[in-house]
């Protein structure tokens, strides 16, 4: 039987929406319950040299998202849109079930760094083009003037992930004594993936290709989508991979790093901290359509994120350097500003993203520069702010390095065209 044209609707939102609500659940889990893993498969002597390498394995995954990227722009510009995100989920959600299943350094020895290792490679190539084919299908499908409230449910959707794995951590950590929930209450959450992963795969069998994707891929079939949008395209895409590059440190430095900062810096108790870092997430959400919907009508794309960069480039260091004189209050109130703060990329960012590239390529240019981007810069700052603190000595160097990347954000901003008002190309 035929696809037809999909129509803009709630069931092309949920399936568009759950693979990322998937796809940060596990991610966000990775990184609350990174103190845990590095003891269990990184075992050391220094606390930090331990949690060091945990990070190196997350930001391995990150490393594999330009790679998946090529891929999956590849199966989304020439195979179509549909095809490319049910493939992602199946790579995804497998993964995420096996990880709580894994034995630690103290049974197998080396095999269990090494088995991690090859989950979050796995991973990292599913991630490559989940979000960025998940946005392009919503922002392809979306009514006209509606663009920008369309993208952003699929950062609704990864930080409705982010805000369960964050919740789900919490309620492990508040309801396990410590023993149990290092022994095995950590695995708990990871398990539970498999049911996320189910409802992704249901939501996703039968999509249809959007509209203007069928009427352009017979035009360019015999087209290489990458050549495209590194030649063609490419002032684009190293425009986009700039400003992706301060998004990343933008988002994962303040939702993902800064509890596990609060822990081993400031000294903030870790089940606290996860609660904080819930509360803010949950704070994010209803934002998230809000800023969407005020770039479609009120403000353009380009110039409301502009204003977001620069305020985090400077409130950035402030906030770091309460933390870390034990303010009262620091960690609640960093965590709310930061989330104030991101939501406005968070919502506004996906369609800007998605139409700065032709239909031909966009799923392969927009995949490319926000995987190297958001995946190399971002997903190694837990990493980059870790080693900062071991090599300056001092606990500030993350709030520098997010004032940094923001202003590198706030430059390609600047030199970019914005589109938000103008038809896809």
């Amino acid at each position: 039987m035929s696809k037809r044209p999909l129509r803009h609707s709630l069931s092309t939102l949920a399936a568009g929406v759950i693979g990322n609500v998937m796809e940060w659940y596990d991610f966000a889990l990775f990184g609350y319950f990174a103190p845990i893993i590095a003891g269990h498969f990184f075992p050391s002597g220094d606390v930090l040299t331990s949690l060091l390498q945990t990070y190196g394995v997350f930001a391995a995954g990150f490393v594999m998202r330009p790679l998946g990227a090529v891929l999956f722009g590849y199966i989304g510009d020439r195979l179509g849109r549909s095809k490319a995100l049910f493939l992602s989920v199946i790579m995804m959600g497998a993964p995420t079930f096996l990880l709580g299943l894994l034995p630690t350094y103290d049974r197998v020895g080396l095999w269990a760094p090494a088995l991690l290792i090859v989950i979050r490679l796995v991973q990292g190539l599913s991630v490559g083009g989940e979000f960025s084919s998940s946005v392009t299908y919503m922002v392809e499908t979306a009514p006209p003037g509606r663009r920008g409230l369309s993208g952003s449910w699929a950062n609704f959707g990864s930080l409705s992930g982010t805000l369960l794995g964050s919740g789900t951590a919490a309620a492990m950590a508040t309801l396990l004594p410590a023993a149990a929930l290092h022994a095995w209450g950590w695995r708990v959450p990871f398990l539970l993936g498999i049911l996320l992963a189910a409802f992704a795969l249901y939501m996703r069998r039968n999509l249809p290709d959007t509209r203007i994707f069928t009427e352009h891929a017979r035009d360019h079939l015999d087209d290489n989508p990458l050549r495209e949008a590194l030649t063609r395209n490419r002032k684009q895409t190293v425009l986009a991979v700039l400003f992706a590059s301060g998004y990343g440190v933008f988002f994962y430095i303040p939702l993902v790093y800064l509890p596990t900062y609060a822990n081993t810096v400031s000294g903030v108790d870790l089940a606290e901290a996860l609660r904080i870092n819930a509360l803010a997430t949950a704070l994010m959400l209803p934002l998230i359509p809000l800023a969407g919907l005020v770039s479609d009508r009120w403000v353009r794309r380009k110039h409301l994120l502009m204003v977001a960069f620069a305020v985090m480039a400077l409130a950035a260091w402030p906030v770091f350097a309460a933390l870390a004189g034990g303010a009262a209050g620091a960690l609640l109130g960093g965590q709310i500003l930061f989330a104030v703060l991101i939501a406005l990329p968070v919502g506004t960012a996906p369609a800007m993203f998605a139409e700065m590239f032709p239909t031909e390529d966009r799923l392969t240019g927009y995949s490319l520069a926000f995987n190297i981007g958001l995946g190399l810069v971002g997903g190694t700052a837990p990493m980059i702010a870790t080693w900062l603190i071991a090599r300056t000595g001092t606990p500030l160097a993350p709030g520098y390095y997010l004032a940094g990347l923001s202003l590198l954000s706030v430059v390609a901003l600047s030199l970019m065209q914005d589109r938000s008002r103008e038809p896809l190309l």
